[in-house]
């Protein structure tokens, strides 16, 4: 029911599977989301193609010496409860080798880009 969930569930799944690429149903968020995954290093690769006439986003996974580069996610905003964070709330993630991933004002925003901005959000998700 959560296509944020179900997209990084995905992406983990086939990362720990060692896949070279996931393809997921295309929406501006998960876009979005991919982009700051791409910037962080997370993927290696996120492009939009059209599949059967239906749009999807073909992800690149990164590996690190043969391990997978993402090893866990958490998924802290649900349908079912939201979590926000302020500015003063944004900690870095397992000592900065993670990220906290938000939604802002100003777009979907990793939380040290965040910080810089100066802005807060909705806390989607964690990964490390």
């Amino acid at each position: 029911m959560d296509p944020i969930s179900d997209m990084l569930i995905k992406i983990k799944n086939a990362n720990r599977a060692h896949h070279e690429a996931v393809s997921l149903p295309f929406s501006n968020m998960k876009n979005a989301i991919a982009n700051c995954l791409v910037k962080e290093g997370f993927v290696a690769s996120a492009e939009k193609a059209m599949k059967k006439n239906f749009p999807v986003l073909n992800l690149s996974l990164s590996y690190t010496n043969g391990a997978p580069r993402i090893s866990d996610v958490i998924r802290v905003s649900k349908p079912s409860r939201r979590m926000y964070a302020s500015v003063k709330e944004i900690r870095p993630v397992k000592n900065g080798k993670g990220m906290m991933v938000l939604s802002t004002p100003k777009g979907i925003l990793s939380g040290r880009e965040a910080r810089k901005e100066m802005v807060g959000g909705e806390i989607l998700f964690q990964i490390w």
